[in-house]
């Protein structure tokens, strides 16, 4: 079960070859004191497939995930209006940041728990107020944290960038495969493959991520 109801990260498992159903869930993501931004992402994606335990079938596990948009442990979240996008995108441009995005896989009948966590640096390019405004109108920023999308071709917000792409479309699946490994699970060996080519993007990192003889 995938305990989301991200459309990104739907596509993104399809990719896997598994057969899943998607259960969305609500919780209380009201960030804790102090809580550093690793810890809070990690928290959120395991109460999330904690909070999805009642509708699980049997045989069923639980995967779940949570990505924030962070700097300088300042979370960037989804933008309330046009006006908290602007403020967001200013921020962010021509710096780097990190998205962090957790996986956890839960096993309903022992309570087993695995959780990864994914932290990409991310350096925005030096895009143009005007540009800002014609993404802003496109409304595409209102539902993803940080306002953007990595993979939005006319925007392409980012530069540079050599780290997993999937982990800032939301679910790392490198993590993923991980996470299921650790719960003695067997992974598809092609998924490294089917990402870069859904994605046409070739993956510097996935074999330091999850070594596979591929």
């Amino acid at each position: 079960m995938l305990a989301s109801a991200s459309p990104r990260r739907r596509e993104l498992l399809v990719l896997t070859g598994w057969t899943f159903r998607v259960h969305s869930v609500d919780i209380d993501e009201t960030r804790r004191p102090a809580e550093h931004s690793n810890d809070y992402v990690r928290r959120l994606a395991q109460e999330k497939a904690q909070a999805a335990l009642p509708c699980v079938n049997d045989g069923e596990y639980i995967l779940a995930s949570d990505t924030i948009v962070a700097m300088n442990d300042e979370i960037f979240g989804k933008p309330r209006d046009a006006s908290h996008a602007r403020q967001i995108l200013i921020t962010l441009r021509n710096r780097v940041h990190t998205v962090d995005t957790a996986v956890a896989v839960l096993h309903p009948k022992t309570g087993k728990c695995h959780v990864e966590l994914a932290v990409v640096p991310v350096r925005m390019r030096n895009y143009s107020d005007e540009e800002i405004e014609a993404y802003i109108e496109s409304g595409d920023p209102f539902d993803k944290a940080g306002a953007y999308a990595i993979q939005n071709g006319q925007f392409h917000p980012v530069e540079k960038f050599s780290s997993c792409f999937a982990s800032v479309m939301g679910l790392p699946l490198c993590h993923v495969m991980r996470a299921f490994h650790a719960h003695q699970l067997p992974v598809p060996d092609q998924l490294p493959a089917n990402c870069q080519l859904y994605l046409s993007y070739i993956c510097p990192v996935h074999r330091d991520i999850f070594p596979r003889n591929d």
